[in-house]
């Protein structure tokens, strides 16, 4: 959960802290683990760089995804435009509710952030903080409403990101399946409670093949 990104030119010897790999290794498989979270498969068809993004509430926050394809530009000169992006299975806005603290950051962070959430965004995001004194509410205790909440679509705040970074609207495609919905065929960190398993998505570019945008996304 983590804006970090590295750069891999060969299998490392121990596991990478981070959230996010690219390579122009023909032959090396990228992949990332999720259950509820974001992957995001990205391919260059000119320069034959992969990346594998993994993208929770706090790294979408970060402009992860974003950052990695700054990055592919920076170590493999790829261009924004030559970018082909897949999203895979993650937890849908139908299933994600969050709290007034995730939205009041998005909120800072992002002006088109009220298009990517669902319920009283306006309301949570200016609502000040809850009285810590309860002594002072006229309710009786422990009959204090429950605090507001929105659902956020990681999916729509992903996509902006990859678009405003310059991927073509065409070039980006979303399984549009919610894990936290079919747990009959995901894993699902917040349906399952926290015991459950994990999904991986993974991308690599075969050796001695030539640059074509089916091959490169798989």
């Amino acid at each position: 959960h983590s804006d970090a990104i590295h750069r891999v030119d060969e299998v490392p010897h121990e596991p990478l802290k981070g959230d996010a790999l690219i390579s122009a290794t023909p032959g090396l498989v990228l992949g990332v683990q999720t259950a509820d979270c974001v992957p995001i498969l990205l391919a260059d068809t000119r320069t034959r760089a992969i990346a594998a993004v993994h993208a929770g509430w706090r790294g979408t926050l970060a402009r992860i995804v974003a950052k990695t394809i700054g990055r592919m530009r920076m170590e493999f000169g790829t261009r924004a435009g030559d970018v082909i992006a897949a999203i895979g299975p993650c937890i849908a806005q139908c299933s994600y509710e969050v709290g007034a603290e995730v939205a009041r950051e998005f909120a800072t962070q992002f002006s088109e952030a009220r298009a990517w959430f669902d319920g009283p965004f306006e309301k949570v995001v200016s609502e000040d903080s809850p009285n810590p004194l309860k002594w002072l509410s006229m309710m009786p205790p422990g009959h204090d409403p429950p605090p507001p909440t929105v659902q956020l679509d990681l999916v729509a705040a992903n996509r902006w990101q990859l678009q405003d970074a310059g991927v073509p609207e065409r070039s980006i495609s979303s399984t549009g399946l919610c894990t936290a919905c079919r747990t009959d065929l995901f894993f699902s960190h917040r349906r399952e409670r926290g015991i459950t398993g994990r999904m991986m998505a993974v991308i690599g570019v075969r050796e001695g093949r030539k640059t074509d945008r089916e091959s490169l996304a798989k």
